[in-house]
């Protein structure tokens, strides 16, 4: 198993811009993928972005493109999710997630098989 710990989550304004964390450990071989989704109040959980391994590719779900980054540090054991603008509609628990799928960029919930508990994200307008 790996285990995943988000953190960075807060209340700020609209326009203002967050870093998100996401400390892994555990497992190896350490070659797993690591997403983020968010889950808004009411919502079902949604796909943000992911990360492979080596950090040589990412993929974004179609409204992130702009404003999110997704990077990661494997000499930190972290992988972070940049968020700029923020918008009250990025209002949201973050999560990040594990996922040993190669050869291509798992989007689905149902690929991932490891998973934090969470940060939240509150944008006020």
């Amino acid at each position: 198993q790996v285990q995943l710990a988000e953190s960075g989550g807060r209340l700020v304004q609209a326009g203002a811009s967050l870093r998100l964390s996401c400390v892994t450990s555990g497992r190896t071989p350490w070659n797993y993928s690591v997403g983020w989704f968010r889950q808004a109040p009411g919502k079902e959980r949604e796909f943000v972005a992911t990360i492979n391994w080596s950090g040589s590719t990412t993929f974004y779900a179609d409204y992130a493109k702009d404003r999110f980054t997704i990077s990661r540090d494997n000499a930190k054991d972290t992988v972070y999710l940049q968020i700029i603008s923020l918008k009250p509609e990025d209002t949201a628990v973050y999560y990040c997630a594990a996922s040993w799928i190669l050869g291509r960029e798992p989007r689905d919930i149902d690929e991932y098989d490891e998973w934090g508990q969470g940060t939240q994200v509150t944008v006020s307008s």
